[in-house]
């Protein structure tokens, strides 16, 4: 019997203990590879090429406050602006206020918005379709599979933010680099309908020449209205998405904290298990030393089980991670937080090593002091 098969071997001896312990590192490392993918996904990723050469504009005050659409002039002429378009968040209710029929609608320029989100791609036929119908929209490609919505199909969206309802007609269906679960409509519709706001705007997506040109271009613009009536705030795409996330509350911290939690309890269970297991043995242990097994080897037999058992736990629990995080994507109303969301082999593979570097130091103790243990005394030993 070779070494590696005595180790995969030992490691099940005990199969309700060891099955428990298989069980709770799974659901730990399950834990610890989602707050990775979630940490990496809001804090790490860059997003597109396209996106880091955009930066947000809206009211220095807050996201509720209006802009004058006479800003967008005005921008344009800024050094380092190739392009700039208005959004308007509009909020309506689809259908019912169910979770599920919850989507982004923004009223905007239909000429220019696909020149500012150039990784937006829709067929030439259907935006000259929807330029030339002011009560007409584009829609996500996912979010029309997910509702079953096809060119031509009528849509009805009660105001809620707005004492307005639309009644829009689907013209054109647009593919994004991820899902996005947005539906763009002609903004000309709400200054028509509710004149109170026209000429205001809710922010401008700016498109620079250089994402290196976005933090001198954020200034200049800020410089630009910062002695106005309605002073702007100006970042990149990404900050504004973070500026999002931190609406929920601590997010980075409270990952942090599960992820920390979750490394200990790992720990915990393991040391537990081994300590339990080697005690168990005490006997066995004798015994190989009196066959001519060295310290090392024993001290090496016992952290391979525990190592073993540990990775084998944290590629479970990845795996099941993974699924996990795409059923939480394509839940109603994560989508536009959680859409590009996924587990990539790097996260996986980080998540094993974790759960086997736990296994090796929850280990370490008891399996060596095992390896010094006295051959008599362990045969003497009824445990």
């Amino acid at each position: 019997m070779t070494l590696a098969r005595f180790v995969r071997r030992n490691a099940f001896r005990n199969k309700r203990r060891s099955i428990l312990t298989l069980l709770s590192i799974t659901f730990s490392l399950l834990l610890l590879t989602v707050m990775m993918t979630v940490w990496q996904a809001f804090y790490r990723s860059d997003g597109s090429s396209e996106s880091a050469q955009r930066l947000i504009v809206r009211h220095r005050v807050s996201l509720g406050e209006f802009l004058p659409i006479a800003y967008r002039e005005r921008i344009r002429s800024v050094p380092g602006v190739e392009n700039v378009v208005n959004q308007s968040w509009f909020g309506g209710q689809y259908k019912d206020d169910k979770p599920e029929n919850f989507f982004a609608q923004f009223a905007t320029d239909p000429k220019e918005i696909f020149d500012v989100q150039r990784d937006f791609h829709i067929p030439p036929e259907q935006l000259e379709a929807w330029q030339r119908d002011r009560a007409g929209c584009v829609v996500d490609a996912e979010l029309a599979k997910k509702h079953g919505w096809r060119i031509g199909d009528r849509l009805n969206l009660k105001g809620t933010i707005y004492p307005l309802d639309l009644e829009l007609t689907i013209r054109g269906i647009f593919t994004a680099p991820t899902p996005t679960e947005i539906l763009y409509f002609n903004n000309t519709y709400i200054d028509e309908g509710y004149p109170r706001l026209k000429g205001l705007v809710g922010l401008f997506v700016v498109l620079a020449d250089s994402p290196e040109s976005v933090p001198r271009v954020a200034s200049a613009i800020d410089a630009l209205f910062r002695n106005s009536e309605r002073p702007t705030k100006s970042e990149s795409d990404k900050a504004f998405k973070l500026e999002w996330i931190a609406m929920l509350g601590n997010v980075k911290g409270f990952i942090l904290s599960i992820s920390g939690a979750v490394v200990f309890a790992t720990l915990l269970v393991s040391a537990n298990t081994m300590a339990m297991s080697i005690r168990e043995r005490t006997r066995e242990v004798a015994l190989l030393k009196t066959l001519g097994f060295t310290r090392a080897t024993v001290l090496a037999l016992f952290i391979g089980e525990a190592v073993s058992l540990a990775a084998l736990g944290g590629l479970l629990g990845s795996i099941a991670g993974s699924l996990l995080v795409v059923g939480m994507a394509g839940a109603p109303q994560m989508g536009l937080l959680l859409s590009a969301v996924r587990i990539n082999p790097a996260t996986m593979l980080v998540a094993v090593l974790v759960a086997a570097t736990v296994g090796l130091v929850s280990s370490f103790l008891p399996a060596f002091n095992a390896s010094r243990g006295n051959i008599v005394e362990g045969l003497r030993h009824i445990g």
